[in-house]
């Protein structure tokens, strides 16, 4: 009986050894259009085995007979086929109406988009993912609507980023949240791991965030593995930048003609130097890295099954500045695991990881205003000091400040975000959910200050570069830290028609920061500091002088904690209700005013879903509104109702007598203080036409933010208090079409434009003001708005002066500037400034066209400002040197007639260079942000290895921008009183990459 057992296992061993593999290839097709379908998941049920259909449809997998193949895809109901001896299986997929609405991610949680009614856009994690930018936010420039993107040229930089205005004058930063964990910027987040951003923009889903949400939320959910798939994604890229925009300047021909011109008319002396001085410099290109690079280089692996689903990333980013001597080194680490214990208990952890070597930053100030007649070098190889008398005191030889100052700095930053949670569900319709979350982020470098030999001409010596005598360095450490913890109670269930998911939960952060740094100085008289990283700290003995040894700090802490409070309701999937509520505490305010309240209601109607539309060839409509009260917490002063102490009076006591020093608070107690409130309110709809093929979106908002955290400086007495109110509202609209020719060509358009209006309606007091820089922020007035005088054309005559107002700002002659009476009180004061520019665009916009034949697509991207100022900080010389021209300064007034805007040439008075109109560049631009062609390659067999997708793309992005502004650029981030000032700083390149991903 054993020996029949035992032969009658062999022969079933036997069977199953030799079951026939066999090659099932096919197509699968959508039932409504007959269309084929991409990136639909084939499974081998019960198996880790599976591959996704091509760009055209197509799929092959390897199985054996009886295995049972599962079709799967978003928005489709899944099909299963058992495998027979058929080696051709084409499917047709019907489609899911229940899951056609989008599930989105929430403030702690997920929803059906239809479930909602807020303004919430999500962008897929492709969008970013083969763009050339360290920082996934700014590929979304002219993406969204509602959302103001300024990006940097910069390596590494983050954008200046506002959505739906500027709502305060302290805090316009959008909170991040990434996969549930609170955040300042995701500059850790490698793009390729992203899945979904969303967009949060209305008070139905911002209220859940209470302090933080004023601003707007941006939340991000990384890759997640799914059940029973192995996905391996191998992908890489390089491009190069190339410098956009440059500025017109004089060369040393016209620069020594200006410079002539403008000793005779100050009366000086002739320049006499222009014999050591012969050189014809162009300084912008001397310090630019033409052809600078950009280097991605990125692994995904993901494994699921129905137990445990693992998610790892791995990549490399090395991006090189526009300027010589930048780059930018990022290695970063992702892992998301989740564990199933059983059927309704899951346990999972999250970690995201980034080492980093930052940047050394430069700008291209100097570059601009340094005169061309110096050459860099001198015939000995040595650095030119530029003239004494032209900016030699001002302005260091650019190529030396970049190739000797800019590599003495070593910046790192090291990274860590993780989270852990468990989900338990019970009773069948609650789940509870503990999470526990931690940032901990070490930022540290070190500065030398080298001696550097330069050439002064004019004295034919050799000196130290800007006077330095004694050799420096500088180190800093800087701990950041943040602690998050969630508990969080749903209830999910269905009652007949009904429809309810309600939240509640206790949430903490706690947040923590250290600074120290210090620097020490060369011993006089001993050797310098050696040009060695190894030498650069402060305890460098026995090169340092310990006297001059000195060190700072910084540390704070703060902590808010919070309940929490929302559901979701609708009825018959048509009436659908949204309500939130949230109290934070803050550990920063005082204990009577410590708690506050923010709260959101929200409606919204279906009524494609009502009888008297099923006729109409509206596919979907949807009209919504929301309305709640949202929280801004200040960021940059800690505990602003508890003034720290400063140094006051002194006197002179004891015996032998000495000098004791006397501490007064820094500014007047207040206990009363707040976080600033913004009561917002949106109302809009949602329609999809022409089967599903048209849809479009307008919304309409207003974000009144009241009890603005000021600090009030009025003649002796200083305090913080409450007081102000801006306003913010306008119009977004959105729309999309989508449709194909054939069945090889597809195409679709969308679009999407946004207004604003800002208005400060007050400050602190009728008639009090705001100054910074060159804006002024009062009521009546946009917020950080451009503040000077009117322009009206140059004094051409002394009739023409005799013939105009006289005017108290100064002495003025032919040639200057006639200002213009905007009071009209007779005579020039200043009393006649007045807003002269707004840095807030009437409206943005931007339009996105994919076009896809066969394997090949095409998308191009388009975004443009409309409407906002720029301030020119650059190019309009100096009363204490003289820097380079702008070209244009070739039309300068020489003469009556000659010219009636460009002033003539001098540096002996400042009446031209007081802030008027003349300082005012349109900012309105159109960009081609983004062109890219792909190919997608048809799964193949390459030595054994089976690729489900291979794709080959090349990219351009910023590829030409037409602009109004002499600058490099129009855009301009800043502060939220003074943004938009173009200090000539940085261009914004254009980038050219290529770049290619495989999967298998």
């Amino acid at each position: 009986m054993k020996t029949k057992i035992i032969l009658f296992l062999f022969f079933l061993i036997s069977v199953s050894g030799f079951a026939q593999n066999i090659t099932v290839s096919g197509t699968v097709t959508g039932s409504e259009d007959n269309m084929p379908i991409p990136g639909v998941n084939i499974l081998v049920k019960g198996t880790i085995r599976g591959v996704s259909t091509d760009f055209d449809g197509n799929y092959s997998i390897q199985v054996s007979q009886g295995e049972i193949l599962e079709f799967s895809s978003i928005g489709l109901k899944t099909k299963t086929i058992t495998v027979g001896d058929q080696t051709i299986i084409n499917v047709v997929l019907d489609t899911d109406i229940e899951s056609l609405s989008e599930v989105v991610v929430v403030g702690y949680g997920t929803a059906k988009k239809r479930d909602l009614t807020g303004s919430i856009v999500r962008v897929d994690g492709d969008i970013v993912a083969d763009k050339p930018n360290a920082n996934p936010i700014a590929s979304l420039q002219g993406r969204v609507a509602g959302l103001s993107v300024v990006n940097s040229g910069q390596p590494g930089q983050e954008p200046d980023i506002r959505i739906r205005g500027t709502v305060s004058r302290n805090q316009t930063k959008p909170l991040y949240v990434v996969d549930g964990i609170f955040s300042e910027d995701i500059s850790y987040i490698n793009p390729n791991d992203i899945e979904s951003i969303e967009l949060l923009k209305d008070p139905s889903s911002l209220a859940i965030f209470g302090v933080r949400g004023a601003n707007g939320v941006i939340l991000v959910t990384t890759k997640k593995a799914k059940e029973g798939k192995l996905n391996i994604v191998f992908s890489a890229s390089t491009g190069f930048k190339n410098i956009t925009g440059k500025p017109d300047l004089a060369d040393a021909d016209l620069f020594k003609t200006l410079y002539n011109e403008r000793l005779v008319n100050d009366g000086a002396a002739p320049y006499g130097f222009y014999n050591l001085f012969n050189g014809n410099t162009n300084w912008i290109d001397q310090i630019t890295n033409n052809g600078a690079t950009v280097q991605n280089t990125n692994l995904s692996i993901q494994s699921g099954n129905e137990s445990n689903r693992i998610s790892i990333g791995l990549g490399y980013i090395e991006e090189e500045g526009i300027i010589q001597n930048e780059k930018l080194q990022k290695v970063t680490f992702n892992i998301n695991d989740e564990v199933n214990i059983s059927k309704n208990l899951k346990v999972g952890i999250g970690i995201n990881g980034v080492k980093s070597k930052l940047p050394n930053l430069g700008n291209y100030s100097s570059a601009l205003n340094a005169t061309p007649i110096v050459s860099p070098f001198n015939s000995d190889g040595i650095y030119n000091q530029l003239p004494t008398a032209i900016g030699g005191a001002q302005i260091g030889n650019p190529l030396l400040v970049v190739n000797e100052r800019l590599p003495k700095n070593i910046n790192d930053s090291y990274r860590f975000v993780g989270n852990i949670f468990a989900e338990l569900k019970f009773l069948n319709d609650f789940t509870f959910r503990a999470a526990y979350s931690g940032n901990y982020n070490v930022r540290k470098g070190r500065g030398y200050s080298p001696l550097t030999p330069v050439y002064v001409a004019e004295s034919d010596e050799i000196a130290n570069y800007s006077g330095q005598i004694l050799t420096s360095v500088s180190q800093y450490n800087e701990t950041k830290q943040d602690f998050q913890q969630d508990y969080l109670l749903t209830y999910t269930k269905k009652f007949g028609d009904h429809g309810i998911t309600a939240l509640v939960g206790y949430t903490t952060f706690q947040e923590y920061l250290e600074n120290i740094n210090g620097s020490v100085r060369q011993l006089a008289g001993g050797d310098p500091i050696p040009n060695d990283p190894r030498f650069w700290y402060l305890n460098v003995f026995p090169f340092g002088d310990q006297d001059t040894r000195v060190s700072n700090s910084e540390q704070w802490d703060r902590a808010t904690t919070s309940g929490l409070f929302r559901v979701l309701y609708n009825y018959k999937n048509k009436y659908i209700l949204n309500g939130s509520f949230r109290r934070d505490a803050s550990s920063e305010l005082p204990k009577a005013t410590r708690g506050q309240n923010f709260w959101s209601l929200g409606a919204a109607w279906e009524l494609s879903k009502e009888q008297f539309m099923d006729n109409s060839s509206i596919n979907y409509l949807k009209i919504k509104g929301s309305y709640g009260e949202l929280g801004n917490q200040y960021n940059a002063v800690h505990y602003p109702y508890l003034p720290n102490y400063q140094l006051g009076a002194s006197a002179v006591l004891g015996n032998p007598q000495s000098v004791i020093p006397a501490y007064v608070l820094a500014y007047r107690n207040t206990d009363n203080l707040k976080w600033e409130t913004i009561t917002s309110y949106e109302a809009g709809f949602e329609m999809a036409t022409f089967d599903n093929r048209l849809k479009f979106e307008a919304t309409y908002y207003n974000k009144l933010t009241k009890d603005l955290l000021v600090f009030v400086s009025s003649g002796s007495d200083q305090f913080y208090t409450n007081a102000g109110e801006i306003e913010n509202k306008g119009f977004e609209f959105t729309s999309s079409w989508n449709d194909n020719i054939g069945s090889d060509f597809q195409y679709s358009i969308s679009g999407n434009l946004s207004t604003i209006k800002n208005t400060v309606n007050s400050v602190f007091e009728p008639g009090f003001e705001v100054f910074s820089g060159p804006t002024r922020t009062r009521a009546g007035d946009p917020i950080g708005s451009f503040y000077g005088y009117v322009v009206d054309g140059l004094y051409q005559s002394n009739l023409d002066i005799q013939a105009s107002p006289p005017s108290t700002l100064g002495a003025y002659v032919p040639g200057d500037f006639k200002y213009k009476d905007v009071n009209g009180d007779g005579e020039i004061t200043p009393d006649d400034r007045t807003v002269i520019g707004n840095p807030t665009p009437d409206f943005t916009y931007g339009i996105s066209t994919n076009l896809s034949y066969k394997n090949f697509s095409l998308d191009i991207d388009i975004q443009g400002v409309y409407g906002n100022e720029v301030w020119r900080n650059w190019g309009n010389g100096s009363t204490f040197a003289q820097f380079n021209y702008r070209a244009v300064r070739e039309n300068r007034w020489i003469g009556a007639g000659t010219s009636n805007w460009e002033p003539r040439l001098t540096e002996a008075s400042g009446y031209n260079k007081l802030n008027s109109t003349y300082n005012v560049e349109d900012g309105s631009y159109v960009r081609i942000r983004n062109i890219q062609l792909a190919y997608n390659f048809k799964p193949k067999s390459i030595k054994g290895i089976d690729f489900t997708n291979m794709r080959l793309y090349i990219n351009a992005q910023n590829l030409y921008t037409w602009k109004h502004n002499s600058g490099f650029t129009p855009e301009a981030g800043g502060s939220p009183i003074e943004f938009s000032i173009d200090n000539g700083g940085y261009p914004l390149p254009m980038v050219t990459s290529l770049g290619f991903s495989v999967s298998f």
